[in-house]
């Protein structure tokens, strides 16, 4: 059948989105295809047609079970036969559905990749092998990804014996380098490739420096603004923790119908929301990035984020939610120079340095150990966080430096670990200065998007909507806009001088030299920073964000140069530039960050503590460790990987009893409910 009949006949549509129809051909073709196409631009249908113009059953691997859950439904409201295999459901509704793809009563058939590793379940699809095979989220697959999977990393292994059916690899966030990973480790070197579409030309981008404080009466303001011209709602507001999100909502419901949504809610009240939201009886939701997971709400105008976002993928992942409609639509980041730190802290926790996982290399042997000895063994040259430790060991079993057993007995591994680790170490420090350079981004957001993502497709040039594109802050900005102090005058007053002194150019300086030559007197980075945005967007200085490779790091660095509106500037042209009320005086940000170091502070040394402290199992603790070792062995992986000490021991302490009650202990998330939570809750009822 033609691909336009199939497509009216099938999914109700007449015509195909940009790219799809010779995405859909190749696949239908038969040739291997990578896919990197935005959120909402229809990279789903680019499997679901070809799979059924070829016939037979189109094997879909994907890590998120919710987004399993919504695409089966979809596609069965559409009449087709769609089922899943994965921890949520019960063993005989795996076995049915295993009997139905052996029938050949399967359209098809979504697993996650955890499920290829199960015994036998990849000799079972041997023996009706599927005709397409689509890995979604196919960037969990590189190291270099945002949401690395190891189980992802064994596909090509796992299905080698279901070849030759094509691969098609989809994913919304993958850069460059993520995307020569995918087809490298999925073994299909000769994929064509598809890397378009990521221009958004409704979207307006606006990224502005805010402290947290003033972040949810800026959020008022904007959504307020927004009222008096075009509808600014419905309207999506991130916010980077829990406390915020409810904190902000509260604020928000004396102007808005609004509401919270996180993982901390019980799944009632979440649903609750987002139902609300959906029908249009609430127009503002301010959440954690646990909402939008497969949100297809097509009118949202306004999407805000609160607080700096950990990556470019995220982010735009994350205001791809707005205008899906076609209508104008707006994205605006309010971040402050502490949201660096706050990221900076999580990324020393998360990737310990190379140094500690050295330090537990050299204390693992050929025979094995137990983990607390070799724990023991690592802290005698050096005291190592009981948190650290823990991470660390991942990381070394993640990169093979260590092997680890389910009972998490530990045994040396192989010695070039570090190499690998290095690498991913240096790539997730990149992301966030990614990041960073975003918000200080000189030139076109829209453009810096399809630079990141290399979307090469597009010629278009500059969005023309963005912040950088209008020159500068939108009205709801302009409105909450103070003088400078004496001392931002001052340092504008330097940096307008060096520049002149230094024939007109800065060079090409790297982000301290830069600070040192134009920032003598020392100004907190934060108020430096602020004050060189204000210039660029006032056009008296160019900023232009370059890298260079030297022993195989990327390093960045901006080229300042003084354009003609700065050099002629006067002291009373200086005394009329404006920075926003919102982004507080250089005094109030340097309290605020030395708070937040005081706090820092305080919380580490109590964690510390804490963790110093011998353990003590109790029967719950033992009961779900027993459960968690169980568990570990069948899936051949360590103790660890199911569910860590420290989430144990949060259980044992809160005795949750119900799934909503689950989620509310820390480090138990939507994904972890959903593929243990049952089994937790029977291992606790059992104490009782």
């Amino acid at each position: 059948m033609p691909a336009l009949r199939l497509l009216l006949k099938k999914f109700g549509f007449d015509s195909f989105r940009l790219s799809q129809e010779d995405v859909c051909r190749c696949v239908a073709d038969g040739q291997d295809v990578l896919l990197v196409m935005p959120t909402g631009a229809g990279k789903s249908l680019c499997y679901q047609l070809p799979g059924l113009a070829r016939g037979g059953v189109t094997l879909v691997i994907s890590p998120l079970l919710a987004l399993i859950d919504d695409q089966v439904a979809k596609l069965q409201a559409r009449g087709l036969r769609a089922e899943q295999i994965h921890s949520g459901r019960s063993r005989e509704e795996s076995r049915a559905t295993c009997l139905r793809y052996l029938h050949g009563e399967l359209d098809f058939l979504f697993i996650a990749p955890e499920r290829l590793g199960v015994p036998g379940f990849p000799e079972m699809l041997q023996k009706r092998k599927p005709t397409l095979i689509a890995v979604d989220e196919a960037h969990c697959i590189s190291q270099w990804g945002h949401d690395f999977r190891p189980d992802y990393r064994r596909l090509s292994a796992r299905l080698a014996g279901l070849r030759p059916a094509p691969i098609v690899a989809l994913t919304a966030t993958a850069t460059p380098v993520v995307q020569q990973d995918i087809v490298q480790q999925l073994g299909i070197p000769a994929a064509r490739q598809f890397i378009q579409g990521f221009r958004r030309t409704n979207i307006s981008i606006q990224v502005h420096e805010i402290l947290p404080s003033h972040r949810s009466s800026a959020c008022t303001k904007i959504l307020n603004e927004s009222e008096k011209k075009t509808s600014g709602l419905p309207a999506i507001i991130y916010a980077t923790t829990r406390k915020a999100t409810e904190e902000i909502a509260f604020d928000l419901q004396k102007h808005f119908r609004t509401a919270c949504y996180h993982a901390g809610m019980p799944a009632t009240s979440r649903d609750d929301v987002q139902a609300r939201f959906m029908s249009g009886k609430v127009d503002v939701i301010v959440a954690t990035v646990a909402f939008g997971m497969g949100i297809d709400k097509a009118n949202i105008r306004t999407v805000i984020h609160a607080g700096m976002p950990g990556s470019i993928e995220g982010y735009y992942q994350e205001i791809g939610r707005a205008g899906r409609d076609g209508l104008p639509a707006s994205a605006i980041l309010l971040y402050s120079f502490a949201d660096t730190k706050t990221h900076e802290f999580f990324f020393e926790r998360d990737y310990p340095k190379p140094e500690i996982l050295r330090q537990i290399f050299k204390a693992a042997s050929k025979s094995p150990l137990p983990k607390d000895d070799l724990r023991k063994k690592a802290r005698k040259s050096e005291k190592i966080d009981t948190e650290i430790f823990d991470k660390a060991l991942e990381k070394l079993w993640l990169h093979g430096g260590v092997q680890v057993d389910p009972e998490e007995t530990v045994s040396i591994g192989a010695p070039d670990w570090e190499r690998t680790y290095q690498k991913q170490r240096q790539h997730r420090s990149r992301s966030l200065e990614h990041v960073t350079h975003f918000s200080r981004n000189p030139g076109c957001r829209m453009l810096f998007f399809l630079n990141h993502f290399g979307d090469k497709a597009d010629a278009l040039g500059p969005c023309g909507i963005c912040d950088h594109c209008t020159g500068g802050a939108s009205s709801h900005f302009r409105s909450m806009a103070r003088p400078l102090d004496q001392n931002e005058r001052s340092g504008v007053a330097m940096i307008l001088s060096n520049l002149i002194s230094g024939s007109r150019s800065a060079g090409k300086l790297f982000e301290e030299s830069t600070s040192s030559r134009l920032n003598p007197n020392r100004m907190s980075r934060g108020g430096f920073e602020t004050l060189l945005n204000v210039l660029a967007q006032q056009k008296w200085i160019s900023i232009t964000q370059q890298s260079f490779e030297k022993d195989e790091k990327t390093i960045q660095y901006r080229s300042i140069e003084l354009l003609h509106r700065g050099e002629i500037a006067k002291s009373e042209d200086i005394g009329k530039l404006q920075i926003a009320s919102a982004f507080g005086s250089a005094a109030e940000k340097a309290d605020l960050s030395k708070k937040r170091i005081r706090k820092s502070r305080r919380i580490t040394q109590a964690k510390r503590a804490i963790n110093d402290q011998p353990g003590t199992d109790s029967s719950a603790v033992k009961r779900l460790k027993e459960w968690r070792l169980a568990k570990a062995r069948e899936r051949g992986i360590p103790a660890f990987r199911i569910l860590t000490d420290r989430v144990i021991e949060a259980l044992a302490e809160s005795a949750p009893s119900t799934l909503d009650q689950l989620l509310e202990v820390s480090g138990v998330g939507a994904n972890l409910q959903k593929k243990y939570g049952r089994e937790i809750l029977r291992c606790l009822s059992q104490l009782l």
